[in-house]
């Protein structure tokens, strides 16, 4: 029913959130999966989601499925024949029969959710402890027991029939344990993918693998291939690290320690592409160590509890109304639930009725988006994020969900507010505007092809960060601003590259590089070669908006 509204956004991915059988209650949003070949039957049945892969199929959009791999629910068949002690189903699992190999394991495995879930073991009724990374009711996959891959496969391809394209592999960082370490990362995982990759394009060449693996920056390049894996793990993964660091430089209104995080990430395998997001499902934890943040004379511990500050409205002068997740009392670092439109200030601007605030929030989105739509991969937009969707407090209601507030941003969309969304003297129209603006902008830019690498360079401002994106066509150059104020940019960083004048993809203006370049408050300026643009003048946000 809603596809029409999908098609004016140009979507060509739809990546719908958990909808596979799960527990009752509580089920991690739907992560804790009871049965791999049903649909949860208040979503409808599995005929219904091929016959959902038809119909976007013959419209041109893939869909993207999660696949829990780490672990399946408690009540899922094998854990309840593992419970009931047949020995090929416990076999399945990680399951010890007392508390010395899990007390050994526990010396150096972090919690996963400190606050709502502690500790990474079960005790069964019998006696016997499972392992549960991320809460009592999740049992971990023992991997190392060839059995596991040969029923996620047939689960996988078993799927793939019914027409899903895209699999979104959920929590692949933590699929292999080893004694000693956190049990994240570790090589066999990398291993295990590229197994799995394999299996996946004899018999359906066309599905796409996308790694959910939210780890640290030196560990992120490994999971679409480096090494003897390079271009063989996955064909998309999460990058984590430049929506982190969005929210970082947006904060700081400092972009150094984008800039230098970034810079030192691998180039990707051409054939693959990053999956990046500003928001999604799930909480923001800040991915920042001790030894980036000394790279521009901060401190990594002081920086992440500013961020945690700053986001939950606690800092002075923050336009931003998250809430704590997962609070550390011990190490002082927290996480943040919270959607885009409430962490970027709009939530507080419509609160304090400002006009000038609100244009401030609305810049905020879209200098996000611009950034996601410009790197080299798969632009991803949260559902509501097109129309500024707040967070949703009502989850502190619901018996179900009160415990984890990660349910702030997982509201049901607002469909009255979309329908407000083609007049431009509303939020909601200006920022879906802005964001099809964008879309279209990206359609005509070759330059933003996921292939072609990124190279990001010196604006010469803390305040600006600056890429290029290298092309036969002619170079794009991106400049976003991350303060409030207006900035202005030698030209010597684009000089090179476009020495006869550019032409902004955004607003159609021309550019000379004879002079400083201007970047408006919160603004982006997507510039290439004149003599080489595919554009003078911005599209129509009325056709934009009708999608046709």
């Amino acid at each position: 029913e809603r596809l029409d509204y999908l098609e004016e956004l140009r979507i060509r991915y739809l990546h719908l959130m958990p909808l596979l059988a799960t527990r009752d209650g509580e089920a991690d949003g739907g992560y804790a999966v009871t049965d791999y070949r049903a649909v949860d039957p208040s979503l409808g049945t599995i005929d219904d989601l091929e016959h959902l892969c038809d119909e976007l199929r013959r419209r041109g959009m893939s869909l993207c499925v999660d696949l829990v791999l780490n672990h399946t629910a408690a009540e899922h068949s094998w854990a309840m024949a593992a419970r009931a002690g047949d020995p090929e189903a416990a076999a399945l699992y990680r399951i010890f029969p007392d508390r010395r190999m899990p007390d050994r394991h526990e010396r150096t495995l972090p919690e996963a959710f400190p606050e709502l879930a502690p500790g990474n073991f079960t005790a069964l009724a019998d006696g016997r402890w499972v392992w549960t990374t991320f809460h009592a009711y999740q049992w971990d996959l023992d991997w190392s027991n060839p059995a596991v891959f040969v029923e996620m496969t047939e689960v996988l391809l078993n799927l793939a029939n019914r027409g899903v394209e895209i699999f979104r592999l959920d929590a692949v960082a933590f699929m292999w344990k080893r004694l000693g370490t956190n049990c994240q990362n570790q090589p066999e995982v990398h291993d295990l993918l590229q197994a799995l990759r394999a299996c996946a394009r004899i018999v359906a060449p066309a599905v796409i693998f996308k790694a959910e693996a939210i780890v640290a920056p030196d560990h992120l390049p490994a999971y679409l291939g480096t090494g003897r894996h390079h271009g063989r793990v996955s064909d998309m993964a999460y990058h984590n690290s430049l929506m982190v660091q969005f929210w970082s430089s947006l904060a700081a209104r400092d972009t150094r320690l984008m800039a230098d995080v970034l810079r030192r990430l691998p180039h990707k395998p051409s054939t693959t592409a990053w999956a990046t997001y500003i928001r999604c499902h799930d909480d923001i934890g800040w991915a920042i160590t001790q030894e980036d943040a000394a790279k521009v004379g901060w401190t990594g511990q002081a920086h992440r509890e500013f961020l945690s500050d700053f986001y939950s409205g606690a800092f002075p002068g923050s336009f931003a109304r998250g809430e704590l997740f997962n609070h550390v009392p011990e190490t002082g670092d927290s996480r943040i639930s919270g959607s885009l439109a409430s962490l970027a200030g709009l939530e507080a601007a419509l609160e304090a009725d400002d006009p000038h605030l609100v244009d401030e929030a609305i810049a905020r989105i879209r200098l996000g988006h611009a950034l996601i739509l410009a790197w080299d991969g798969v632009p991803l937009v949260y559902m509501g994020d097109e129309v500024g969707a707040l967070s949703d407090r009502s989850y502190a209601d619901d018996p179900d969900h009160r415990a984890d507030n990660r349910w702030l941003h997982r509201p049901m969309m607002d469909w009255d507010a979309a329908e407000r969304r083609h007049r431009s003297d509303t939020v909601e129209g200006r920022i879906f505007t802005d964001l099809v603006q964008l879309i279209e902008a990206r359609r005509r830019a070759p330059q933003l092809h996921a292939a072609t690498r990124l190279e990001i360079v010196d604006s010469g401002d803390p305040g600006v960060f600056a890429f290029i994106r290298p092309h036969p066509f002619g170079a794009l150059t991106g400049l976003y601003n991350f303060t409030e104020a207006p900035r202005s940019v030698d030209a010597t960083v684009v000089s090179s590259v476009a020495p006869q004048g550019l032409v902004d993809l955004l607003d159609g203006s021309t550019v000379p590089v004879a002079r400083a370049i201007e970047v408006p408050p919160l603004g982006v300026r997507w510039l290439v070669p004149a003599e080489t643009s595919p554009v003078t003048v911005p599209p129509s946000p009325v056709s934009l908006g009708h999608g046709r």
